[in-house]
Parts: structure tokens; sequence; C-alpha cells
């Protein structure tokens, strides 16, 4: 397959909150001209954390756009200048608390390249240990769940989790057992 890169004619970009929203007039292979419009999201991070006796920690939080609460792994957006490693440390002290001693990259994604340039590094921390209390942000009503590793399969299992980047980093994980 070729690539077919589309020329851009004209762009205009809107800030609306954390979001930029650019719209691009492109010019089609087919020599059409057509409007496409994508979020421009800061790149972000999702931890799959493992305690030491093989438990999964995870987060119960309300989600407004979906208005439901949902099961996930800690996750949240890089800082500007900050490294995706330090991101995922961050971000799984401050929603839950707990500290890791290992750390392993298992790559990154892109959530929905049709419609976001957001890009998801994804994180095993492994001998995970609650070391503090959570620091959240007022936005975050977030309850920490120990789950263990068999009832968590059973959570994938019955879609009661439904957490993208938290399947994407289980399916990078569960990966690695076949190498």
């Amino acid at each position: 397959m070729a690539d077919n890169e589309w020329k851009i004619n004209h762009s205009s970009t809107t800030q609306v909150d954390r979001f930029k929203i650019t719209i691009d007039e492109v010019l089609l292979a087919n020599e059409q001209t057509q409007n496409f419009s994508y979020i421009e999201f800061r790149d972000g991070v999702c931890v799959l954390a493992i305690t030491n006796d093989n438990k999964v920690v995870m987060l119960k939080q309300y989600r407004h756009p979906l208005q439901s609460t949902e099961l996930e792994f800690p996750a949240g957006m890089i800082e500007e200048d900050e490294e995706p490693l330090y991101a995922a440390q961050r971000e799984l002290l401050e929603e839950t608390g707990y500290q890791a001693e290992d750390w392993q990259s298992l790559d990154y994604f892109y959530p929905s390249p049709g419609s976001t340039t957001e890009k998801i590094h994804l994180y095993l921390a492994t001998k995970a240990t609650k070391v503090d209390e959570q620091f959240l942000d007022e936005l975050e009503n977030i309850e920490v769940e120990i789950v263990n590793m068999k009832d968590f399969c059973k959570l994938v299992e019955q879609g009661i989790f439904r957490h993208g980047a938290g399947l994407a980093c289980w399916a990078r994980y569960l990966s690695m057992s076949f190498n």
C-alpha cells in the first residue's frame, strides 16, 4: 500500500479548553477538495500496575462524557517537557498512592488515528506497593480497586473493563508471554 499524502490547501485551528480542533482543507488524490477535522491532543500514558502478590491496581472513576463510572488503569496526560516514563510514575502515585520498583515500556499506540493525534505510551509497573495517599485533581473522583489476576481476566472477558488504553496495555502484557 503506497502512502497517499493529501495536500493541505488551508488549515485552521481553534483551542477549546484542553483540545485543539484543526480543520484542514485537503486536496485528495482524486483531485477533489474536502475538509478533514481532527483533535490535536497531548500524548498520554497508561499503567498496568501489578503488586507483589500478583494483583492488578485499578481505578473506579466517574467519566462525564459517558455519564458512568468506569474501571480503568492509572493514566493521564504527559506534561510539557515531561518524559513518558516520569509521567507514568507520577500518574500511578497521584491516582493510587502506589509506586513500583520495576518499570517496562510496552511501547505506544494511537487510540483513534482517524480523529485525533493522541499517542498513549503503555507501561508495565511491577512490585507495586502503596506508599502514600492519592493526590487527586479537583475534577478527579477516583477509588482504588485491587483485584486478583483471575478476577481481572473475568472483568475483561465479561466486557466490564472497557478502558481502551487499559485493554491495549493488557494486550501488550499478554503478548510478552508468547515471546
